[in-house]
């Protein structure tokens, strides 16, 4: 009798160490999230935003940050979040969004196969590394993730009860636009899930008149919930989507932000592809970028761009093809693979090639792979009675062997995301706020001096910090490019102090903040020795350094403006 055989009298001892399992995990992640954040998307952009829209209090315009115009339905959480006085709870706000969606794998397939593969599936998608290192993160994928879930499997359910109740269809729209006011990425869910109401409807009853209602009805109904920051966008630039598509709608509203063109001259000044870029930089073949999608599974790494910037586990697509071999749920098989193959090639194309990026598929993932392991199992089950002896009893073993190693692989990042953290410490008190943030950020000491030391009126200019402003508590801003643009407006002004005066004017800052090796980099890379030289001298000479370390400088700009010497508009 198979481990997996939801029928044996022994289903309650894997449900209880499904559960079991379940609990230490969440437990893992409830102790990382009473630490404060430190992620990279939280400090520049997640936090950064919501944290400035308090100090100002309300919602304005930050053209220096182009993330600040993307839907921030989840960043009005943390907002509350913020206000209470807690930017922990912004990271239990996301682990929530991702318990919630494993909820939902779980409320798919209880009544499809049993309580025991239910869990499974559950567990399959909350341990997945990626989803542990999210749901420890103040981040938005697992919110968009949640209601782009909600959206297809209400779908699905609208499908199967025969198109008869309209709710369902409703509530798959509701979700949606709530999906799309959390990142523009469910945008390609958005498409999907319209283009299946058409789809099904029509070919199932065979009015296509009717079917392109219901297709309108959700499309419209999907953007309604989200329109107030599309709106809100196209208020303030003329274009709902801004920064995406700004090429299409400039042509008929405002010309081409001059920000933006320096921007993607500074990022692809070349025109060099995706694939030669990965060929140049990583030595890959065509064969190699191709396969992408599939390296992430086996290949992803945390904190790598070459590998994906996450961990995937290789047991959301191993049993794939058994999930599609099986008849009984084949056509929502069909469905979920449908919508993970579309959304996978359009995000290849249209997004950076990080797994984050694609996290809407992976609770699809976690429901196929339970469908293909229940499959397996039960092909397991069902050999012939002449080999009904010591193969079958291989078979299941093989299978529980695999199943429980591939998910050992979870646990086992789990605890390496634990000793990288090292929450320990933090929670029993005997580290303070300060100490873990200094352990964790190199920049922090400069942030904090910024804080404590410099005047009121003081503001502050970021080179190269990665733009994470989150614990600064001075006014700031920064630049898509991290700095690079106005290094080279200041080194082309060296030639006379008087330009480098009014270049070093235009930061509109008091201090400049920068990381000095990459900030040296740069300048032997990009400009000649006499220009570097030329330029060291004049910051030296009219501006003066007020902090450093841990490879941080922070300048006073201010030294130069005298009543002699301050430059005429």
């Amino acid at each position: 009798m198979l481990p997996f055989n939801p029928h044996a009298r022994s289903a309650k001892l894997p449900s209880l160490i499904l559960w079991l399992a379940l609990g230490v995990l969440l437990l893992a992640e409830t102790l990382l999230n009473l630490t404060p954040p430190i992620t990279r998307d939280a400090l520049v952009h997640h936090l950064a935003i919501p944290k400035l829209w308090l100090a100002r209090g309300g919602i304005f315009e930050m053209p220096w940050a182009e993330f600040s115009y993307f839907p921030m339905n989840i960043d009005l959480l943390y907002v509350v979040c913020l206000w209470l006085g807690s930017d922990q709870a912004c990271k239990f706000v996301h682990f929530a969004f991702g318990t919630a969606t494993g909820f939902l794998v779980y409320r798919y397939l209880q009544p499809r196969l049993d309580r025991v593969w239910a869990l499974l599936g559950m567990f399959i998608f909350v341990s997945t590394p990626l989803v542990i290192w999210l749901a420890t993160s103040a981040y938005v994928d697992l919110g968009m993730t949640f209601f782009t879930t909600g959206s297809l499997l209400a779908f699905l359910r609208w499908r199967e009860g025969g198109y008869q109740s309209f709710g369902p269809l409703l509530l798959s729209a509701v979700c949606m636009g709530l999906a799309l006011g959390c990142k523009y990425n469910a945008l390609i869910a958005w498409c999907f899930v319209n283009l299946m109401i058409v789809h099904s409807f029509a070919r199932d009853t065979l009015r296509q008149v009717q079917a392109l209602k219901f297709g309108l009805i959700f499309g419209l109904a999907a953007f309604l919930t989200a329109s107030p920051w599309y709106v809100r966008n196209f208020w303030l630039t003329g274009n709902p989507f801004h920064p995406l598509f700004s090429g299409v709608f400039n042509v008929i509203g405002p010309q081409p932000s001059r920000e933006l063109m320096e921007r993607l001259l500074i990022r692809d000044p070349l025109g060099i592809s995706f694939f030669q870029l990965r060929e140049i930089l990583y030595g890959e073949s065509l064969w190699q970028t191709l396969l992408i999608p599939l390296r992430m599974f086996f290949q992803g790494q945390d904190d790598s761009y070459r590998y994906f910037q996450g961990v995937l586990n290789p047991i959301l697509i191993l049993f794939l093809p058994f999930a599609l071999a099986g008849k009984r749920f084949r056509r929502d098989a069909l469905s979920l693979a449908g919508f993970a193959l579309f959304f996978t090639a359009l995000a290849y194309f249209l997004t950076a090639q990080q797994v984050r990026y694609l996290m809407p598929i992976f609770p699809c993932l976690a429901i196929l792979a339970v469908l293909g392991i229940h499959q397996a199992a039960g092909w397991c089950g069902g050999m012939t009675l002449r080999q009904d002896g010591w193969r079958r009893r291989m078979c299941g073993a093989i299978l529980l062997a695999a199943v429980i190693g591939m998910l050992g692989f979870n646990f086992f990042y789990m605890g390496r995301r634990l000793a990288v953290i090292d929450p320990f410490e933090f929670i029993g008190g005997q580290e303070t706020r300060r100490e873990f943030l200094g352990r964790h950020l190199d920049v922090y000491p400069a942030f904090e001096f910024v804080n404590r030391r410099l005047p009121e009126q003081s503001s502050v200019f970021l080179v190269f910090l990665g733009r994470r402003g989150y614990y600064l508590d001075k006014p700031y801003r920064h630049e898509p490019s991290f700095g690079m643009k106005t290094v080279r407006r200041l080194v082309r002004a060296s030639h006379a102090p008087l330009a480098f005066d009014h270049a070093a004017s235009a930061i509109g800052t008091t201090h400049l903040l920068m990381h000095t090796a990459i900030f040296r980099k740069y300048l032997v890379d990009n400009f000649s020795r006499e220009e570097i030289e030329r330029s060291l001298a004049l910051m030296n000479a009219r501006w003066k350094i007020v902090f450093e370390a841990n490879g941080y400088t922070l300048w006073d700009m201010q030294l130069w403006r005298t009543a002699a010497d301050r430059p005429t508009s």
